[in-house]
């Protein structure tokens, strides 16, 4: 029975509350593909609000020796989404007795975002590794397993600031009669770590310390670089 005092035009009546999964945990990752190598890196800072939950938690996940998942938004999500991965990796390899390779990882990871896309994984994806042939390849997605073949490409919320720069940098865009010539890794290397200072001065979320994987046909390495802790 409902309390006499309260009724629906009454102020001090419950209001309706809602339930919301998600949560935004920033953070920023990129990937650029070069002839015979790709580098991709992501910033530490794992935050929400103005609240800094910790500041040495990279973006980055290692699939394979020639594949990295960078994934960045609900930290939440991008943990169930990479235990999933690896244990479909997992059985992947013991069915076929072989890995995955770059272009295979990005298509199950399409029909795995897909599945979910009505309640869908809130986090911004990126395949990068080397393909068959041995050349850099990145892949990037939206929440639902939409994806598509891109040289380079940034995520996550200082994205609509990197995205600009590499599409200048890297991919020349508006610019006539300047010459396209391959891009080396140390050339990448250092434009990484310049566009990741650039962004953690104007993003809050992003910050602390990059690490960049640099993948070849020898291997996978990382490499470390601070970042401005405020």
């Amino acid at each position: 029975m409902m309390d006499p005092l309260i009724n629906e035009e009454s102020s001090y009546a419950p209001k309706q509350t809602y339930f919301n999964p998600y949560a935004m945990n920033g953070g920023t990752c990129l990937a650029i593909a070069g002839e015979d190598f790709v580098v991709v890196g992501s910033d530490t800072r794992l935050s929400q609000g103005f609240s800094i939950h910790t500041r040495d938690l990279p973006k980055t996940y290692k699939l394979t020796n020639s594949t990295v998942l960078g994934a960045c938004g609900f930290h939440g999500d991008v943990l169930t989404l990479t235990k999933v991965l690896n244990a479909r990796l997992k059985m992947f390899e013991h069915e076929h007795h072989k890995k995955m390779t770059t272009s295979e990882i990005a298509a199950m990871l399409s029909t795995m975002l897909y599945h979910r896309r009505f309640f869908p994984y809130y986090v911004n994806n990126i395949i990068a590794g080397l393909d068959e042939e041995g050349k850099g390849v990145v892949y990037s997605f939206d929440p639902v397993g939409s994806y598509g073949s891109d040289g380079y490409r940034a995520k996550g919320s200082a994205a609509p600031m990197l995205q600009p720069l590499l599409d200048n940098q890297i991919g020349l865009k508006n610019q006539q009669n300047v010459p396209r010539v391959p891009l080396s890794k140390e050339k990448v290397v250092k434009l990484v770590k310049d566009v990741f200072i650039s962004a953690a001065e104007r993003d809050i979320y992003t910050g602390d310390a990059v690490v960049l994987h640099i993948i070849t046909k020898d291997g996978t390495t990382t490499e470390r670089y601070p970042l401005r802790r405020d």
